[in-house]
């Protein structure tokens, strides 16, 4: 039986949230200070991607943002064409003025949902996605997605994902729900805390760090590592 998701908010609700929050996803030193460990995982995500090719020309970023992770990308390996996606419009062009001038090679926005993207076979070095693959809603979504992936990176290319994940035990998902909400509280005080949770009820459709290391793996991947975990969130990835 599929699930309902009637309840849950249309790509238009979630572009306009973000069409208006672009300065809160610029900042390089400290990522996205609503997920935990943010600049941890941007750290280790880009690390692991030079680690696995070093070499690399060409760079897609998933629902980029303001283009945090290509630009820490571009501080390790530099002058990378860059491919930035995401759903809208303002964190696009905020990306592309931010990354356009730390790099010699081309920079490419495409304004869409990443289920729709058209995008060639064996052609990108590396693929990163943060913060976005929780907005996939059933699991022929994610499924698509990952297999979509999959078939984008050349030979040896590699996906990095640091993103909120959901657990499969009602104990744990507790456990992990009261510590994050502590952590926005600490973050922003009750009403910032309240803030976060309603969107992330509200757009968020996360699934388990274990049903995405199994896909991957369905797909194709076969060198599939875990890179750091703390409460409801996850750095992870694959090599092809």
């Amino acid at each position: 039986m599929k699930t309902d998701y009637s309840n849950k908010a249309t790509n238009q609700q979630i572009r306009e949230r973000f069409d208006k929050d672009t300065e809160r996803f610029s900042n390089l030193e400290t990522g996205q200070q609503s997920t935990i460990d943010a600049p941890l995982t941007m750290e280790l995500c880009t690390e692991a991607a030079k680690y696995a090719t070093p070499q690399a020309t060409e760079l897609l970023d998933i629902g980029c943002g303001a283009g945090n992770y290509t630009l820490k990308m571009l501080g390790k390996i530099p002058n990378l064409n860059c491919t930035l996606n995401d759903l809208s419009m303002p964190m696009l062009e905020k990306a592309k003025e931010r990354v356009s001038p730390q790099t010699k090679g081309t920079v490419t926005i495409i304004q869409d949902d990443m289920r729709n993207l058209d995008l060639p076979a064996n052609h990108f070095d590396i693929i990163l996605a943060a913060a976005t693959l929780h907005h996939l809603r059933d699991d022929d979504d994610w499924e698509l997605m990952f297999t979509k992936l999959y078939k984008a990176l050349k030979p040896g290319g590699s996906f990095w994902v640091s993103d909120l994940i959901a657990h499969h035990s009602e104990v744990i998902t507790r456990l992990f729900e009261d510590q994050y909400s502590h952590y926005l509280e600490k973050l922003g005080g009750p009403e910032y805390r309240q803030k976060v949770l309603d969107y992330v009820n509200y757009e968020d459709t996360p699934r388990s760090l274990n049903f995405q290391l199994a896909l991957l793996t369905k797909v194709g991947f076969s060198k599939i590592d875990i890179l750091h975990k703390n409460s409801c969130f996850a750095a992870f990835g694959a090599i092809k």
